[in-house]
């Protein structure tokens, strides 16, 4: 059983940057795909970026070039660096582990981006 621990969200004005973090419980980060989804009140959970094992990186087209996904191997961690936040951005953000054979989710950070 692997725990996901997301912290970093938090109310920020259009145009600003946030720093998400997601630790893993065990070693899992450099080995398995690990990502950033979010889910906005009425929509469905949608990906934002993942990472995987072997360093390629994969992001939604809505925040290409705005957010950068990355990972530090020795602390277990994940990170989603995000700037020029828009309010569309606004959603609780999750972690996800995925091994081949079981998904992990995290208890979800919510970001809100408005003046």
């Amino acid at each position: 059983q692997v725990q996901l621990v997301e912290s970093g969200g938090g109310l920020v004005q259009p145009g600003g940057s946030l720093r998400l973090s997601c630790a893993a419980s065990a070693t899992v980060v450099g080995i398995y795909v690990t990502g950033w989804y979010r889910q906005a009140p009425g929509n469905q959970r949608e990906l934002v970026a993942t990472i995987r094992g072997g360093g390629t990186t994969r992001y939604a087209d809505s925040v290409k070039g705005r957010f950068t996904i990355s990972r530090d191997n020795a602390k277990n961690t994940v990170y989603l660096q995000m700037n020029i936040l828009k309010p569309e951005d606004t959603a609780v953000y999750y972690c996800n582990l995925e091994t081949g054979a079981v998904g992990y989710w995290g208890q979800g950070t919510q970001v809100t981006v408005a003046s």
